[in-house]
C-alpha cells in the first residue's frame, strides 16, 4: 500500500524534506501544505532584494508548486493552513484559504516544518512592517515605491534589523536604528560589536540604544526617551515566535517556549512524526548542552536526516550543531561558532585572542581580523570562537567550526596546516597563533 507523507511548511526545512524524501522514495505520495502564498524562497536573501542588491525578484524564488509537481511529483498546496493534528488517528485538519474550505487529510508519516513568525509591535498603523516571508517583502517594496519613502525607522538589532539598516541605506533611504537595550547582535561578544557602531557613524546613520517606541500618531513617533520624530516607514525586527499553536492540542511535546524537542533522528515523541527547521530544539555537537539554532544550515541538514530515516537508512543521524553564524554589516563581517556568550557560564574557561593582519604584511590590501577563542581549562577543548574584520573572517570561522566538530583542543590549533602564500595568509596563520598563545598562558 502506498504511504502518504504530509509535510507542513514549504520553505527551507519543509521543501527540502519533501525533495530529499522523493530522492529516496519514488512510490509514496507526498503532500506539502504551506499557509503562505510562496514556497522555497530564499529567506536570508530578502533584505538584499529590498536593498536592490539582488535585482531580480525571481532570483529569490527558487521553486514553484508547478515546478515541484513536474520535476518531483510532489503536491505543494500554498495558502493551505494546517489547523489541527490528530496524532491518534493520524490526520490533519487543513483550511484552504483560497476557497475557505476546511478538510481532513490522513497521513502515514508527518513532517513538521512550520517555522517561526516575526514578533510584532503593539501598534496598528499601515506603515509598520515586519520581514519574514515573501508577502512581507512585497508589502515593504510596494509601500516604499508607492509612498515615496525617504526615512525608515528600524527597530531591533538582530540579524534582520542590521541587514535592513544596510540595505535601506543601499536603496538610497535614510535609516535610523533603535534598540531597547545595549546588547546588539547577541550571538557576538559585545565588545567585538564596536565595528557596528563604527559603520553607523561612518555612514551617518543615526542610532539610539536603550530606546523604545512609546506611541505612534500618524507618522510621528514618540519614544520612551522623550524624543519625537517623524518617519515614513517603520520596520521591526524584535524576535520571533514559533508557529506551534496548531500543535498544542495534539500529543506532540512542546517546550516552555513552544518549540519541539527532537532527537538525533529529528523524531518527536510521537511515532511517525518528525520536525525540522526553526521549530525544533536539539543539541550541540561539541558540548553536552541543548541547542536551538534557527539558521538555514540546520534546516537543510535536518531535512536530509529525516529523509534518510524515512527512506530506510536509520544509521544516518544528526550529530549536533556547533552554532556557526555570520552577518555582513557594510564593510565588516561578524561571525561566531560554538556556544553562545550566555552559555559560557556553564564552564570554567579561558579566552585567548589575536588581532592581526590577515596575510603577509608586505603584500598590499591588508586588513586586520580580530579572532578570539574560548576553551575549557581542564579539557582544553574549544567551546566558542568569534571573528570580526573586513575580509577573510568567514574562512577562519569555518575552519574553527570544523575544529569544534571534531572536539579539538585549543593546543591542536598549532597543528592547523594553512594554505599559505603572501596574498592569503601568514606561514603561522591567525588560527595557529590562537593555539600558540594559549600554550603560553
Amino acid at each position: 500500500m502506498t504511504k502518504h507523507i504530509i509535510v507542513v511548511g514549504a520553505v527551507a526545512g519543509g521543501a527540502t524534506s519533501a525533495s530529499q524524501i522523493r530522492r529516496l522514495d519514488n512510490e509514496s505520495r507526498i503532500t506539502v501544505y504551506e499557509k503562505d502564498g510562496f514556497m522555497s524562497f530564499a529567506n536570508c536573501g530578502l533584505p538584499y532584494y529590498l536593498g536592490n542588491v539582488v535585482e531580480n525578484r525571481d532570483n529569490i524564488l527558487s521553486a514553484t508548486p508547478e515546478k515541484f509537481k513536474a520535476k518531483k511529483d510532489i503536491d505543494v498546496k500554498v495558502k493551505h493552513e494546517v489547523l489541527h493534528i490528530d496524532d491518534n488517528n493520524q490526520t490533519v485538519t487543513v483550511k484552504n484559504h483560497l476557497t475557505g474550505e476546511t478538510f481532513v487529510d490522513h497521513y502515514d508519516i508527518l513532517v513538521l516544518s512550520p517555522g517561526a513568525r516575526a514578533s510584532r509591535l503593539s501598534f496598528d498603523v499601515p506603515h509598520l512592517f515586519t520581514l519574514r516571508n515573501m508577502e512581507d517583502t512585497d508589502q515593504i517594496d510596494t509601500y516604499i515605491r508607492e509612498n515615496n519613502v525617504q526615512s525608515v525607522l528600524i527597530v531591533g538589532a538582530g540579524y534582520v534589523s542590521l541587514e535592513m539598516v544596510e540595505n535601506m541605506h543601499h536603496r538610497g533611504l535614510q535609516p535610523t536604528l533603535i534598540h531597547r537595550s545595549e546588547a546588539v547582535n547577541k550571538l557576538m561578544d559585545q565588545d567585538m560589536n564596536s565595528v557596528i557602531f563604527d559603520a553607523l557613524n561612518q555612514y551617518n546613520i543615526p542610532y539610539r540604544l536603550n530606546e523604545e517606541i512609546q506611541s505612534i500618531n500618524g507618522h510621528t513617533v514618540t519614544f520612551t526617551s522623550g524624543a519625537v520624530e517623524d518617519y515614513d516607514m517603520i520596520i521591526a525586527g524584535v524576535g520571533v515566535r514559533p508557529n506551534s499553536e496548531f500543535i498544542q492540542s495534539s500529543g506532540i511535546q512542546l517546550d516552555t517556549k513552544g518549540y519541539i524537542p527532537v532527537n538525533d533522528k529529528f523524531e518527536t515523541n510521537i511515532p511517525n512524526i518528525y520536525a525540522v527547521g526553526d521549530i525544533v530544539t536539539n543539541f550541540y555537537r561539541h558540548v553536552d548542552l541543548p541547542a536551538h539554532v534557527p539558521l538555514a544550515w540546520g534546516a537543510h541538514r535536518g531535512a536530509s536526516v529525516v529523509a534518510e530515516q524515512i527512506g530506510g537508512n536509520p544509521e544516518v543521524k544528526f550529530k549536533g550543531y556547533v552554532g556557526a553564524n555570520i552577518v555582513k554589516f557594510f564593510d565588516y563581517t561578524l561571525a561566531s561558532t560554538g556556544i553562545s556568550p550566555q552559555e559560557l557560564k556553564n564552564f570554567d574557561y579561558q579566552m585567548v585572542e589575536v588581532n592581526i593582519n590577515t596575510h603577509a604584511g608586505y603584500y598590499p590590501d591588508n586588513s586586520k581580523v580580530h579572532l578570539r577563542a574560548y576553551f575549557d581549562k581542564k579539557t582544553r577543548r574549544i567551546l566558542r570562537a568569534t571573528a570580526v574584520g573586513q575580509k577573510d573572517v568567514d574562512k577562519r570561522i569555518d575552519v574553527l567550526s570544523m575544529a569544534l566538530m571534531h572536539q579539538a583542543t585549543i593546543d591542536e590549533l598549532t597543528e592547523f596546516e594553512v594554505a599559505y602564500a603572501p596574498p592569503f595568509a601568514h606561514p603561522k596563520d591567525l588560527i595557529n597563533m590562537l593555539g600558540y598563545k594559549a600554550r603560553n598562558l
